[in-house]
């Protein structure tokens, strides 16, 4: 757009006060780039702990900044008769256009990086090749190599380009030139997000934006609004989210000032225990080592054997420096030696591996005499059997180590020194000194337990039984959150948190998160990584895992835990913070954004009190006026009819907290097509209408939802629903045929052919969100009565009314997204099982390789089992079989049902017999089909069809190649058949 362009936007910005607040739609409501911040999300989230956010401390499933920060400009953004350059001034202010990257290009590239994105001429001139690979001619100035990494790195294509950029949160925002274009094209004079979300705010709403989130979690959106300027509220039942949300807005949020006060607080206190430890004289030994990480197993005895079997998966303790544990049997005690040794071969290293005793049971390594026995012969007694009929003794508050008596014993089996002189580290066998300084640390807690229990500065809760917390107290027996800690741990916790509670304002409620965030990353339930040498955090998903070997960090271990580096990220608008229920929320936002929990796919509840059982005494203290309760009976969760009354509860009380312009943003993971139901039910009932709905990826491979399981986040628009509109159920089919494919139409203008922002998922979604549109456009629908379906049980599998219209708004949508290189017509013919293959075609060359995807396709298409037309069901790399794949025996005829008797099934075993043709002979797989096909002549021309698809669409998968091949000359000899 150019310049002089501006009046006619600012007009139509500024058409009458009641359209431009109330009827104007937003950017988000008619488009929103979701494949490109679907990998800019994947970049913030493979950051790991360099997110802005993480070093606060543990939470499951925080939004990414870039999702919330583009949702807001989303929102405030006016969408205008010219979506082109809607787009463009989008991305401008997202700093994702090229202008933007360019930004954010750190420079960072080598010459074999660069050289596929250079013409001929330029890889004459500025490379020469050493060692095979290319190197930057010599002589060339720096000014000449900075100029071809810009160009070059123009010609990448996103995903590269990602992979030298900062991202969008780590950079000031657009150039001064983006600017102009922006204020150009929205009658703007911002020369920062804030001003720009200032003056939006002004014209939408007639304020600076009010956001809110009464389902704050890790404290993401309430966090990015207030830097974005705009005036947050933030709240959430549980006491812990709303601590680690003030610690994003306060902390993180306040500043470099502040993040140096903290800083310094932090040095003070752990550098105050470190003192403390090393007089104690219990984490260094008589060569003046000093303790890195204990290693502990479990042992029990085997009923089996007689013996006591030390515990562990594998006794592989360092895959890359070849450090091992090996059990030696000493009979006379019917227990075992634990050796460790250093740098040995490949050999012990695979047997180290063999020797694991835990196998879902102890796995004995010898017989009762104690002979070593083969893997093979060793038997297993399981878990259930080592706890019993009655279960497993019950600890109480004063126990911290097993007793005697107890199934499950303790054992430190490994330390791992370092030698401060040189820096080496050293794995060994703990010695009698050793272990004798275990007794130390044990007898120096008992002296201060009960004292540091009753000040909190140790965890005194007991554990609340629940879908979660259940598993500690089963499977070992802990009734109490402390016994989570092995001795050394609660020794080294308890002198932080004592240490911690001298501290005064932001610095003592920082170093409350902090004091999280050590529970955290030493626990029993702290994995110890073979791979990494490294020890992980107790919460690598979303459970409570004991562990039969774990790893104990020594103090200097968690240096780098308690003293953990924050971000300094200012905000830029006010805040207010509180734990309190959705339900009972009273303050207004114009728009509230948030991500409620939801069919128990986390239990936040159980598993936050892991946390709050260290914060229950100083949180009040710290924070007047806040409880230290997780509120579990409260806490929106289950599924059915207790979730959906009570989310719809929050749903409507944040409904009268909004003004009639106002907008809701629900984040909502879709796995389950009941959830679509209920959340109809939900939305419909607090008075809200879909406007829009997105699926943006969220989740890495190894975040929280991993595999197989869903990872994009669906980004509902709603408005409160005007009016009073009524009518019959049958009489909508019509209307949600019209907006299913209007939906699709403006998707498919919109998508540029070579960048594409739409996935196959997309489009789905999109006949998901036109039926809510229409569903939640309407205050009554026939006699459906929300309420009684919100409270009454449903079965499952029930197809409910509303069900029905969704099921058939993505009919609609199967039968109108014909995959590209098929007619329509011949697309009309075909049946589920042929359907999800071609379009798994599709989808295979769009690189999508989620496993969700065929589930949902098959779902939609009614595709009994789509199972058997897979190659391969590995996470993220799902695939379909070649006809070579299928072979003979699976496309032999298989009956009349299903994909058995499809007209694919025939074309695909012609292909498989010419591909598997030793002289590549396509005559013999024509003269099957002439053959088999009982009206071969009249079928000939869909039979044409399906081979110029298959013989197309595939030809850019390796994996296809040669029946790709074999698919061109079957359809050959089939065009050229005649009478």
């Amino acid at each position: 757009m150019q310049a002089g362009d501006a009046p006619r936007y600012v007009a139509q910005l500024a058409m009458g006060a009641a359209r431009a607040r109330s009827d104007a739609p937003a950017f988000i409501e008619v488009q929103f780039p979701v494949s490109k911040l679907s990998k800019e999300c994947y970049k913030e989230r493979k950051a790991g702990s360099g997110q802005t956010l993480s070093p606060l401390g543990k939470w499951w499933g925080r939004k990414p900044l870039v999702l919330v920060r583009a949702i807001l400009l989303g929102l405030l953004m006016p969408a205008t008769d010219d979506p082109v350059a809607d787009r463009e001034v989008f991305l401008a202010a997202m700093t994702m256009d090229d202008d933007g990257m360019l930004r954010r290009f750190t420079g960072q590239v080598s010459p074999a990086d660069l050289y596929p994105f250079c013409t001929p001429r330029e890889r004459s001139e500025y490379f020469v090749t050493e060692n095979g690979k290319p190197a930057w001619r010599p002589g060339l100035s720096a000014a000449d190599r900075e100029h071809l990494k810009r160009r070059a790195f123009l010609r990448m294509g996103y995903d590269n380009r990602l992979r030298f950029c900062l991202r969008p949160e780590e950079i000031a925002g657009p150039s001064d030139a983006a600017w102009e274009r922006i204020n150009a094209h929205l009658g703007t004079n911002a020369r920062n997000l804030p001003e720009l979300v200032r003056q939006l705010g002004e014209r939408r709403f007639g304020q600076v934006p009010r956001v809110g989130d009464a389902f704050c979690g890790g404290g993401s959106i309430p966090f990015e609004a207030a830097r974005l300027g705009c005036e947050v509220y933030a709240s959430d039942l549980n006491p812990v989210a709303v601590l680690l949300t003030w610690g994003a807005l306060a902390l993180t949020g306040g500043g470099p000032d502040v993040v140096q006060r903290v800083s310094a607080a932090q040095r003070r206190v752990f550098e105050d225990v470190r003192r403390q430890v090393e007089a104690w004289g219990i984490e260094r030994n008589e060569e003046g080592w000093i303790a890195d990480a204990y290693l502990y197993c479990h042992e029990v005895r085997d009923p089996l054997t007689g013996w006591w079997v030390p515990l562990a998966p594998t006794w592989v303790i360092s895959k890359k420096k070849r450090v091992v544990a090996k059990l030696v049997p000493d009979p006379t005690t019917k227990r075992f030696t634990i050796e460790i040794h250093e740098g040995v071969s490949e050999a012990a290293l695979r047997q180290a591996e063999e020797d694991g005793t835990w196998a879902n049971g102890v796995r004995c390594p010898v017989d009762r005499d104690g002979t070593w026995l083969p893997p093979a012969q060793r038997q297993v007694t399981s878990a259930e059997q080592l706890r019993g009929r009655t279960g497993l003794r019950r600890w109480e508050n004063e126990d911290l180590v097993p007793r005697p008596d107890d199934v499950f014993q303790e054992r430190l089996y490994c330390i791992r020194w370092v030698d401060p002189t040189t820096g080496e580290r050293h794995y060994r066998a703990p010695t009698a000194a050793d272990l004798a300084r275990e007794r130390q640390v044990l007898a120096l807690l008992q002296e201060r337990f009960a004292a540091w229990q009753a000040q909190g500065y140790l965890p005194s809760q007991r554990i609340e039984s629940g879908d979660k917390t259940e598993e500690p107290i089963r499977t070992r027996g802990w009734t109490h959150w402390h016994h989570l800690f092995n001795p050394r741990q609660l020794l080294l916790h308890g002198l932080l948190a004592e240490r911690a509670a001298k501290e005064f304002g932001v610095e003592a409620a920082a170093l409350l998160l902090m004091l999280g965030r050590v529970a955290n990353w030493n626990s029993r339930l702290s994995v110890w990584d073979r791979s990494r040498e490294t020890i992980q955090q107790t919460f690598l998903n979303q459970a409570l895992n004991t562990l039969v070997d774990y790893a104990c960090r020594s103090v200097s271990g968690l240096e780098t835990t308690f003293c953990a580096e924050l971000a300094a990220a200012p905000v830029a608008g006010p805040y207010h913070l509180q734990p309190a229920d959705a339900r009972n929320v009273d303050r207004e936002a114009d728009i509230w954004i948030t991500d409620p929990g939801y069919g128990d796919n986390v239990n936040y509840h159980e598993l936050s009190e892991f946390f709050l059982a260290w914060y229950e005494k100083r949180l009040p203290v710290l924070f007047p006026g806040w409880y230290a309760d997780s509120k579990r009976a409260l806490a929106v969760k289950g599924e059915g009819e207790t979730f959906r009354l009570a989310l719809a509860e929050c749903y409507q009380n944040l409904a009268r907290r909004m003004p009639d312009d106002g907008y809701q943003v629900v984040l909502f993971v879709h796995q389950d097509p009941e959830m679509w139901v209920d959340l109809t039910l939900v939305l419909w009932a607090a008075g809200l209408r879909v406007t829009a709905a997105w699926t943006v990826l969220t989740e890495t491979s190894s975040g929280i939802r991993a595999g197989n399981y869903v990872q994009g986040t669906v980004v509902l628009v709603l408005r409160k629903r005007q009016g009073d509109r009524r009518g019959e159920l049958v009489d909508l089919y019509p209307e949600i045929r019209a907006e299913v494919e209007r939906q699709l139409e403006t998707m498919l203008a919109l998508d540029p052919k070579d960048d594409p922002n739409f996935g196959d998922a997309d489009y789905q979604l999109a006949a998901y969100a036109a039926a809510l549109r229409v569903l939640t456009s309407y205050s009554a629908i026939g006699d459906i009565d929300v309420e009684r379906e919100l409270r009454r049980p449903r079965p499952k599998g029930e197809r409910t009314p509303i069900g029905q219209v969704i099921e058939q708004a993505v009919r609609i949508a199967t039968d109108y997204l014909v995959p590209e290189g098929l007619e329509r017509a011949v697309w009309r013919q075909l049946g589920p099982e042929e359907r999800l293959y071609l379009k798994g075609i599709e989808v295979e060359a769009h690189e999508e390789t989620r496993e969700g995807v065929y589930q949902e396709f098959a779902r939609t298409y009614g595709a009994r089992d789509y199972r058997m037309l897979l190659a391969s069901r590995a996470a993220n790399r799902t695939r379909l079989k070649t006809p070579s794949e299928f072979g003979a025996r699976d496309l032999r005829p298989l009956g009349q049902e299903g994909f058995g008797g499809t007209l694919l099934r025939h074309v695909l075993f012609a292909i498989y017999r010419a591909a598997s043709d030793p002289e590549g002979d396509p005559r013999p797989a024509r003269q099957y089909l002439r053959q088999e096909l009982a009206d071969y002549w009249g079928a000939r021309q869909t039979v044409l069809a399906l081979l110029r698809y298959l013989s197309t669409k595939p030809a850019g998968l390796p994996h296809w190649q040669s029946d790709v091949h074999a698919a061109q000359r079957v359809k050959a000899v089939v065009e050229a058949d005649t009478l």
